[in-house]
């Protein structure tokens, strides 16, 4: 019986096989876009705790210096007083124009490292530790730093980050030119009992503990947290092509499914292998979606590497593993979607009476539905709205993105509804009022590929409007921030000193650019000092200041902070600023700093010189004309002997600046393009699996005079206009989803606000891209009607309908 009834079940797919095609396609759509989010989640995720595994981050206490670096004598003070703890110095090194992170430790103290064990395996220990050293580095980078004569012997070792460095602290040194110089302790296990407290040998060093240690995970949660909810949005929208098509397989198998029912089979049976039937496809659909995400993340990969080691120094290697964790989650993400999506279908099949009549139109019932959901519509906004209030956060801001596409999506039948009975009552002469009257009885089979398409657009409008206007804000932001014709980075303090004094004569300023690393609450502090110069009173971008602002800093009486700073500290003008145990200045004005995800601050340079005395003064900022950059550029390089990217030009900066924003939204424009994509092609199976279902309404107009050619263009124009409301309706939406995105979700994740521009002519041509798919859609089905024997819409009015 059982065997039977699987067969009579799977007929209809055999009859239907564009069904069965579009049901696995939207499976599949769904299922390889959100794969392939979370497969480069994951993989980034995978390559920050290899990381931490591999230099031991993390793991261990550590001592640090609020105000820099520790003295060399501060570490023999701790280990004289029988503190065990490991020295570690790091900083940048660039090479060939690629910055490069050097961690030197203490080889004999620092707790063992996988990549040590492996080098010691294969080479003297001693070599390791006696000069010149040895440097560990990964295959690709040796080969890149094995260039350098003047480096010592490269070792490689499988077992470190793509961008890391490893050697003894004392190579370091001179690799980064800070002898005696420590970055921080790393306090081992197993201290002695009776050693002294911290406040009596080293009161200026402060103990953080694992927990308080901001990782590479924790800066770029928010860049994947984005990153998931876009794949979410992707996944709903290939889910609206999985509920079109398997409510009107229900609603054509309604015949099948009243005849088992009077043959004796029971309606749990029937529930029962219909959701066995669902499940076997959901896991077809599923496995097509997973490969189909796994190479759609390999392409996307690369991009989103160099995004996060541009954005976070995050060692993320940009090549995809199959992952069982994220594949797994896949198949159960189109497993329990499909179950979703078909869960209406199956709860009116197991209530459906033994003698409902069959059809489409039975099974779509009346208005009430409709009604239904558009009061789940408006307490989703209402929901929406609440938990942004309550909750807040960058949670409360996605709650807000949900509740608010949501909502919109379930107003949208009841909105396209009243519109079209508006312009019906408008329509002048039969045929007007006829196409009217037949859009809107054809609106509840096309709702949810509207629905679809409405997301997508709306999306396709927020996310433009989010980034062109980050774009434009960024590209006047670069114009202000880069105001030097000439970017130098010297080789040596001293040879910084030299170049200085050759350049005096020959150029209006020379700027020197100096920082140091300092701890705060909020994470990693950046404090800049800055000579007074009439470049940063005039250029710099301040959007949040006092009157006598850069007086105040140039005396040293104040401190200008970043807004990613301001924003998590809550520090405006007039608050006042902790730098250091004995150092704290009031905030004098706040200015933009896009693309930073670390807290930054500006000093004098006399203050900076007290907080941290000994900064480097290798890299400067070089005012002069600018037709004069080209040629005193090569004169520096030739003089100094420089390396090429030594001395960079400001167009070359600006360039290299915009090429890492446009690499850092590739994958939000990728995912809006299959989208959009997703949604015509939700249009497109809605028309086609409907297809059959418009015969009974087309024969009688086509009996009374309109010939096929008429019929064809008005289903075309019927897609179009349907189309074009709904892309009238997405515009709204999609402006307030800009808005979400850069005063909530923008400010919560990356800590600054982008004004809003908008974009008409973008509209416009998304406007004429919509009504071209919603044309090509269309344009299936036309043709079908204008090739339809007249025989066949003859016999409409001989079968039972």
């Amino acid at each position: 019986m059982t065997a039977a009834i699987i067969q009579a079940l799977l007929s209809h797919w055999r009859s239907h096989w564009l069904q069965l095609a579009t049901l696995l396609i939207g499976i599949a759509l769904a299922t390889g876009l959100w794969s392939a989010v979370q497969a480069i989640n994951a993989e980034a995720r995978a390559s920050y705790a290899r990381a931490n595994a591999q230099l031991a981050l993390g793991q261990f206490d550590e001592l640090r210096d609020p105000s820099g670096g520790i003295p060399l004598a501060r570490y023999a003070d701790l280990r004289r007083a029988g503190w065990q703890v490991a020295a570690v110095l790091e900083g940048p090194y660039r090479i060939h124009g690629r910055t490069l992170r050097v961690l030197g430790v203490d080889m004999v103290a620092y707790p063992a490292l996988p990549a040590i064990t492996e080098a010691e395996a294969e080479t003297d220990p001693a070599d390791i530790l006696t000069a010149p050293g040895r440097l560990l580095a990964s295959a690709e980078l040796a080969t890149l730093l094995q260039t350098q004569d003047d480096l010592p012997q490269v070792l490689i070792t499988t077992e470190l980050p793509p961008d890391v460095i490893l050697t003894d602290i004392g190579v370091a040194e001179t690799l980064l030119e800070a002898p005696g110089q420590i970055s921080r302790l790393v306090v081992l296990p197993n201290q002695p009992r009776s050693v002294p407290p911290l406040s009596e040998i080293a009161p200026e060093l402060e103990r953080v503990s694992p927990a308080s240690q901001v990782d590479t995970a924790q800066l770029t949660d928010s860049f994947h947290l984005n990153l998931t909810a876009f794949g979410m949005l992707s996944f709903a929208v290939g889910l609206f092509i999985v509920n079109g098509t398997v409510g009107l397989a229900f609603a054509q198998r309604r015949g099948m499914i009243r005849t088992l029912r009077a043959l004796g089979v029971s309606m749990r049976r029937l529930v029962w292998l219909i959701l066995a039937e669902l499940t076997l496809l959901a896991l077809i659909g599923g496995i097509i979606g997973l490969i189909l995400g796994f190479f759609l993340a390999g392409a996307l990969l690369p991009d989103v590497a160099a995004t996060l080691r541009g954005l976070y120094g995050a060692p993320v290697t940009g090549q995809l593993t199959l992952q069982p964790a994220w594949a797994l989650a896949g198949l159960g993400m189109a497993l329990g979607g499909t179950l979703i999506a078909s869960a209406q279908a199956l709860w009116r099949l197991s209530r459906m009476p033994l003698l409902a009549g069959p059809g489409v139109q039975a099974w779509r019932g009346s208005g009430q539905g409709q009604r239904l959901a558009a009061y789940c519509g408006l307490a989703l906004l209402v929901f929406g709205g609440l938990a942004y209030t309550t909750v807040g956060g960058l949670l409360g801001g996605f709650a807000l993105l949900a509740g608010l596409l949501t909502g919109a999506a379930l107003l949208l039948p009841i909105s396209l509804s009243v519109a079209l009975n508006l312009c019906a009552r408008r329509a002048h002469g039969p045929v007007a009022q006829w196409v009217w009257a037949d859009m809107r009885a054809q609106l509840p089979g096309l709702s949810l590929a509207l629905m679809a398409l409405l997301l997508a657009l709306a999306a396709n409008i927020g996310v433009g409007t989010m980034v062109s206007s980050f774009r434009l804000t960024f590209v006047g932001w670069l114009d202000q921030r880069l105001t030097s014709e000439l970017y130098l980075t010297a080789e040596s303090d001293q040879q910084g000193r030299e170049i200085t004094q050759w350049l005096e004569p020959q150029v209006t300023a020379t700027l020197p650019i100096r920082n140091v690393e300092l701890a705060h609450e909020t994470g990693p502090l950046f404090l800049y000092g800055v000579v007074d110069d009439p470049t940063y009173r005039q250029y710099w971008p301040l959007i949040a200041r006092t009157d006598d602002s850069w007086d105040r800093v140039m005396s040293g009486d104040a401190v200008l902070i970043n807004e990613q700073l301001a924003r998590r500290a809550d520090l405006w003008p007039g608050d006042v600023l902790r730098l250091g145990p004995n150092h704290q200045l009031p905030v004098a004005g706040v200015y933009s700093d896009y693309g930073n995800p670390t807290g930054q601050a500006i000093v004098s340079m006399a203050q900076l010189d007290q907080i941290a005395p000994g900064q480097e003064a290798r890299r400067f900022g070089i005012r002069l004309d600018p037709n004069r950059a080209t040629e005193l550029a090569q004169t520096l390089r030739e003089r100094f002997d420089l390396a090429p990217q030594a001395v960079v030009q400001q167009a070359a900066m600006k360039a290299q600046s915009r090429a890492i924003f446009e690499k850092t939204f590739v994958v939000t424009s990728a995912l809006n393009v299959l989208t959009l994509g997703v949604a015509g092609f939700a249009i497109l199976t809605s028309l086609l699996t409907l297809w059959t279902q418009r015969l009974p309404q087309i024969a009688p107009v086509w009996a009374l005079g309109l010939d096929r050619a008429q019929l064809a263009r008005l289903e075309l124009s019927r897609s179009a206009i349907l189309a074009a409301m709904t892309a009238c309706l997405a515009l709204p939406l999609g402006l307030i989803l800009a808005w979400v995105l850069l005063a909530v979700i923008n400010v919560e994740a990356f800590g600054w606000r982008l004004p809003m521009y908008v974009f008409p002519w973008d509209w416009l041509v998304l406007f004429l891209l919509t009504l071209v798919a919603a044309l090509a859609a269309a344009a299936l089905p036309a043709l079908r009607l204008l090739r339809l024997p007249p025989a066949d819409l003859l016999r409409v009015f001989a079968n039972e309908r």
